[in-house]
């Protein structure tokens, strides 16, 4: 066990950081899996706005890449645009 009190900081501030993280991550993946799920246009259409901003701001504070958020945006514009 840590014996200093910036370790023992470090510890706290790290699983903080990890259980947001991980919150944070399971609601884009699942977000991106509802959109991706959806079959009405317009729902997918209404939807699209927040899981972009939601991708924008996880690239953002480097929770995903900038390449998998474009790349992850732009799957899901063309999924919109197949959709009847």
């Amino acid at each position: 066990m840590a014996n200093h009190k910036s370790s023992l900081k470090r510890i706290r501030q790290t699983k903080t950081r990890n259980e947001r993280n991980r919150y944070y991550g399971k609601t884009m993946r699942n977000a991106v899996r509802k959109l991706r799920a959806t079959t009405d246009k317009e729902e997918a259409v209404k939807m699209y706005p927040a899981v972009q901003k939601m991708l924008d701001k996880l690239a953002k504070t480097n929770l995903i890449h900038k390449n998998k958020a474009a790349n992850l945006k732009s799957s899901l514009c063309a999924h919109i645009a197949k959709l009847g």
